[in-house]
């Protein structure tokens, strides 16, 4: 029997044009008679546009047209159009110019008068819950209930942060398990800390750039994008089109990291741009611009009380966040954060209080785990603080509290498919060494003072009930249709060897059609929220396990017997105990191109979403097509779950962290692809790391302007911030819920890179826990030499 392709590591399809540069990104795509687009980006924070002239640029040699916010479509608040006439941060682009070149886009741009009324604005969340503080949209400060409302807090809410504490008003949010004060009541231990996560910006290398044009009444638009069918989607209810009339071309995006889910808001302007001048236009986002429009992890002001008994189970966790929303939609980051935290730690009891606030600062969404990112990193250290008091091992005291099969998550109390958690830290302190390395705690050798830590980080694993769609050519490849989008995890080709596997077809004899929605791309979940492997497995087993079946029934047709007499495997369907009486695939897809109907996807099942149906309709009689929606069981929340553990020296003298050696483990159930979730694993914590040690936003409080603009000045970690000894490990253990047994992984990463530095700082300086990130030289310095803060604890963006 072949050596099934699930849990290999075999190099993905786009590996070669990517290393050979013949990978087409979004800016490299050209087209007749293209134009350059240029944005006039706000300068003020808060402002209403009272007048634009800009018959001066149109005046110009190479300038094209004009695109305002009138010629928009305008979202209601707190939705977020393209171009707008109020802008809510400094960078909002209020209109866009095209010009035969970008230099003259650039020149038309400075050429348009534009009369601008500024209006008041507010940065940190907490001054908006002041009595009589600004609010970011005239509007309100908050959303309850889907309506904008103004919430300020009292006086005697903000009494508590003359001492430092985070105060603690009317929230928006509130629910709670479990008798807490009981639980505090039982504790031997009682921690309370206020904690500070900052906003940050996603990054991602490739900035958000796309070109449009029209054809035929169509919108074919060029982008950089998480989710390729999704995106199609969206481009069309953002627009106003059918799905049909838009063709979606995105085979590679150079980083999303949840900024790009289902595109860009900004992908509008060419594709209305060009309806408007009658030519193909592309807008090139620079990386200044890409920080203002391209997204921010929501911060955190949070306060958290946890109660433990003398064993080291939490009796109670009290957890306030107050989140800055930024100006658009409602992120859902905070809570995401209590749900980890309940999950992680398991409570006897818990209450959570919490409430987003829009700020005049740009735009927020999901960010690699989102809210268990930031939460992760904040009470990790925590759990080393009681591991002390209790003089228990920290490893010991996570384990004491680990979720397991009977574990739950969120006030609902859900249920959970599977959690090895205690499994995975077991083998991640064998595999780092984690008894000797811990007897380096607080060794100094000069000025470098050794630090140990260890992190557990956990997040959505996986969603379900999505459509899978593959195709058994008349030469016999099997083509696998992927609608998910190809963001650099490989799931896009991963997730396809379920169905080669049922299909006994070769790797070298499959086909994975992605990238491009005119080739009949299946109904997909977005590539975001960890959910890619574990739903994707599932609907190609659903796809391949539709195919197998009819190429049975077509084998029983033809040779005789039943099809359950038929097994499918090495390129062929052939009589169980005879394997000389069957068929080549390529002849049974020939013979379901002629018997029709359900064999060559003229018709379908009557359960698949209409693009699923819109796909199969346009590659009917191409062969034997098996096409299905998952509808496996599903009970209960699928999470997956990371330990880290990492070494760091710590100079006393510069505040300056290295990361001597680094270690994660995971459940994320069967492993697909090896040296995939081995990059997946350091890639995320490295990122996490960034988020620990240096990236962050600044912004002049006075005029509300952004000042970290560029990668430089937001710094995300480079070659040289890598340990060079960094291990991995997986449980492997199945998923029960689902056929393949594997869940997704590229969330929780993150936030044990993170947490693992904000824990093995602490331990540095023997057990002080400095409650905010990023944990910058400054920051650390200010505490070894006893100085005094310049900010005060609760301040943001500085």
């Amino acid at each position: 029997m072949a050596k099934k392709l699930v849990g290999q590591n075999i190099a993905p399809p786009d590996l070669v044009a990517k290393i050979t540069g013949r990978a087409r990104f979004a800016e490299d795509f050209r087209a007749d008679g293209m134009v350059f687009a240029k944005l006039l980006p706000s300068p003020m924070p808060h402002a209403r546009v009272r007048r634009v002239d800009a018959s001066r640029a149109l005046a110009m040699e190479g300038v094209v047209g004009v695109l305002t916010a009138d010629e928009v479509p305008q979202r209601e608040l707190p939705a977020e159009p393209c171009l707008t006439h109020e802008p809510l941060y400094q960078g909002e682009p209020i209109l866009a110019v095209a010009a035969v070149d970008e230099t003259t886009a650039a020149a038309a741009i400075e050429a348009i008068d534009i009369d601008l009324e500024p209006l008041p604005f507010v940065l940190d969340p907490l001054d908006s819950l002041r009595p009589g503080g600004p609010d970011a949209l005239l509007q309100g400060n908050v959303r309850v209930d889907r309506e904008l409302r103004s919430i300020k807090w009292t006086e005697r809410d903000f009494a508590a942060e003359a001492e430092g504490r985070l105060p603690m008003g009317e929230p928006t949010v509130a629910w709670s398990l479990g008798d807490v004060e009981a639980g505090f009541a039982d504790a031997e231990v009682v921690i309370e800390k206020t904690m500070v996560h900052p906003s940050l910006t996603h990054h991602p290398l490739e900035p958000r750039s796309c070109m449009a044009y029209w054809q035929n009444g169509k919108l074919h638009l060029f982008g950089s994008t998480q989710s390729t069918q999704r995106t199609q989607l969206a481009l069309a209810r953002a627009l106003d089109l059918e799905p049909e009339d838009v063709v979606f071309v995105g085979a590679y995006c150079g980083g999303g990291f949840g900024s790009k889910i289902a595109g860009s808001t900004i992908m509008q302007v060419p594709a209305l741009l060009s309806r408007k001048i009658g030519r193909p236009v592309m807008l090139r986002i620079t990386r200044t611009e890409e920080t203002y429009i391209g997204r921010a992890r929501p911060g955190f002001q949070a306060w958290a009380r946890i109660g433990y008994r003398k064993d080291g189970r939490v009796t109670a966790l009290d957890l306030y966040i107050v989140q800055d929303n930024g100006c658009y939609g409602s992120q859902g980051d905070y809570n995401t954060a209590a749900m980890i935290a309940s999950l992680s730690y398991q409570p006897l009891s818990m209450r959570f209080r919490g409430i987003s606030v829009y700020t005049n600062t740009p735009p927020r969404s999901a960010q690699r785990a989102p809210g268990g990112a930031q939460i992760t990193t904040l009470l990790e250290p925590l759990m080393d603080e009681a591991a002390r008091r209790l003089q228990m091992d920290s490893v010991a005291l996570r384990k004491v509290n680990a979720p397991d099969a009977h574990g739950t998550v969120g006030p609902e109390r859900r249920s959970l498919t599977s959690a090895y958690v205690r499994e995975a830290l077991d083998r991640g302190a064998e595999v780092f060494g984690w008894e000797d390395k811990r007897r380096l705690s607080g060794r100094r050798e000069g000025t470098r003072v050794t630090g140990v830590g260890v992190a557990l980080s956990s997040f959505v694993g996986g969603s379900a009930g999505f459509d899978g769609l593959v195709i058994i050519g008349t030469d016999g490849k099997l083509r696998v249709h992927q609608g998910i989008g190809n963001l650099g995890t490989h799931s896009f080709a991963d997730t396809a060897r379920v169905a080669a596997d049922i299909l006994g077809v070769p790797w070298k004899d499959t086909e994975i059609v992605w990238g491009d929605t005119s080739r009949g791309l299946p109904y997909s979940s977005v590539q975001a929220g960890s959910q890619t492997t574990h739903a994707h497995t599932r609907a190609n087993h659903a796809a391949g396990m539709d195919a197998r079946r009819k190429l049975q029934e077509i084998a029983a047709r033809d040779l005789g017997g039943a099809p359950g007499d038929y097994v499918v495997a090495g390129g062929r369907v052939y009589r169980r105990g005879a394997p000389g009486r069957g068929m080549t695939l390529a002849r049974a897809a020939r013979r379901a191109v002629e018997l029709g109907g359900t064999y060559d996807g003229h018709e379908v099942p009557d359960n698949l979403h209409a693009s699923t149906v819109r796909a199969a309709r346009m590659l009917a009689g191409r062969g034997l097509m098996g096409v299905a929606r998952d509808t496996y069981p599903h009970e209960g929340s699928t999470f997956s779950f990371v330990a880290g553990f990492a070494r760091i020296e710590l100079d006393v003298e510069t505040g300056m962290v290295e990361v001597k050696e680094y270690t994660a483990v995971t459940d994320c159930g069967i492993v697909v692809h090896p040296r995939s979730l081995a990059a997946q694993l350091h890639g995320g914590a490295v990122q996490g790391m960034g988020m620990a040690r240096s990236q962050h936003w600044v912004i002049d409080p006075h005029w509300g302007v952004p000042l970290a603009l560029r990668l430089y000045s937001a710094r995300p970690p480079g070659i040289l911030d890598v340990p060079l000894e960094m291990k991995w490990g997986a449980v492997g253990l199945p998923d029960p819920q689902t056929p393949v047994g594997a869940k997704g992984i590229g969330e929780p990463p993150i936030g044990a890179g993170a947490a693992v530095i904000t824990s093995a700082v602490a331990d540095a300086l023997g057990g002080k826990y400095l409650a905010r990130t990023p944990l910058s030289p400054d920051i650390i310095l200010q505490e070894l030499e006893g100085r005094g803060s310049p900010y005060g604890p609760l301040d943001t963006h500085v």
